[in-house]
């Protein structure tokens, strides 16, 4: 079992940061892909950033590219979200999620998932 905790979302204005944290505990988090979903309100879950278990490989939506980056420290088993020049559509609950599968766009692929963290993004 891996246990995933989000932390960092909060309520910023269009154009504004955020940097989300993701800790995992449990078993050997560098065994896992780490990846972001969002879901805003009506929505369904989106894929948003993954990161390959060492880190050294990325991937990102489309309507993410250039202003997000996500990271990893498999030292102190966490995964992080950076994001820039926020947007209003950006709205969702942000969920953290690992997985051992290569289908990392797909969200049915990810066995391990935290309870999410909320940002709002203000006009």
């Amino acid at each position: 079992q891996v246990q995933l905790v989000e932390s960092g979302g909060g309520l910023v204005h269009t154009g504004g940061s955020l940097r989300l944290s993701c800790a995992a505990s449990g078993r050997t988090f560098s065994d896992y892909r780490m990846a972001w979903f969002r879901q805003a309100p009506g929505k369904e879950r989106d894929f948003v950033a993954a990161v390959s278990r060492g880190g050294g490989t990325t991937y990102y939506a489309d309507s993410v590219k250039g202003r997000f980056t996500i990271s990893r420290d498999n030292t102190k088993n966490s995964v992080y979200l950076e994001m820039n020049s926020l947007k209003p559509d950006d709205t969702a609950v942000y969920y953290c999620a690992g997985t051992t599968s290569v289908n990392i766009y797909r969200g049915g692929a990810y066995i391990y998932w935290g309870r999410g963290t909320q940002v709002t993004v203000s006009s």
